[in-house]
């Protein structure tokens, strides 16, 4: 069984009379409690691979699945209900709404939902304490650290019912220390069979994940390896 499976997936952008090629023939599976990281350098495809799995952007070809639904046959409605219950996405940049206290901000997508108020914040003060951000609730994001707003990000991500967890260089902007705690605690989320798929450039973060994929030029490169020693990935 799987959470995601990408077959043969190919996605580019124009570029003039021309287009760029982001990804070429991608295949990938993550399991249910799997953790797997996607190494490659910046322009290598990482985080069109995220928009990809997300639904945030349809491939060109080949299938993307997601909880048994086929992405490329859903409507924009069926992906943004995906992404509102089951599937959680991290950015590079937080993306939280300034207007919003961190609570508010982690219960969006149940509220959007047509969950009520009450339950919604009670669920979201839940996934903030996950994050180690519980003490963070009122506060709002010009309040916060580049760090306490990824936690917060985070807890938005895994709000809810969610089996699936996409991070795109979620620590980019992180110290070194602060980079680690938050890749733990997306490790963490795996305990309770979430699949958790993350791109990073930094091989020490990458071993905290059961699998390295590594992406050079959208293509797959050096099939996968255990994250034991991703620098193995890198020299194929």
């Amino acid at each position: 069984m799987t959470i995601l499976t990408l077959k043969s997936v190919s996605h580019s952008y124009p570029d003039g009379p021309d287009r760029v090629i982001a990804l070429d023939q991608i295949d990938l599976s993550v399991r249910p409690g799997e953790f797997v990281a996607v190494m490659g350098p910046s322009g290598s495809g990482k985080t069109t691979l995220v928009n990809v799995a997300a639904g945030l952007e349809l491939a060109l070809r080949g299938s993307v699945i997601v909880d048994g639904v086929d992405l490329g046959r859903a409507s924009a409605g069926q992906r943004a209900e995906l992404r509102r219950r089951r599937i959680g996405v991290v950015h590079q940049e937080d993306e939280l709404d300034p207007v919003l206290t961190a609570l508010e901000n982690v219960a969006l997508p149940l509220l959007l939902d047509g969950v009520g108020r009450r339950s919604a914040l009670a669920v979201a003060q839940v996934a903030l304490e996950r994050s180690a951000a519980g003490g963070l609730a009122e506060r709002r994001r010009d309040q916060l650290s580049s760090g306490q707003r990824q936690r917060v990000a985070l807890a938005r991500a895994i709000v809810g019912d969610r089996v699936l967890v996409l991070a795109d260089e979620p620590t980019a902007s992180l110290d070194t220390a602060t980079a680690r705690a938050l890749v733990e605690r997306l490790a963490s989320l795996t305990s309770n069979a979430t699949a958790v798929l993350m791109t990073t450039h930094d091989s020490r973060l990458a071993t905290y994940a059961d699998r390295v994929v590594l992406l050079r030029d959208g293509r797959q490169v050096g099939g996968t390896a255990t994250a034991d020693d991703p620098k193995e990935v890198l020299r194929s």
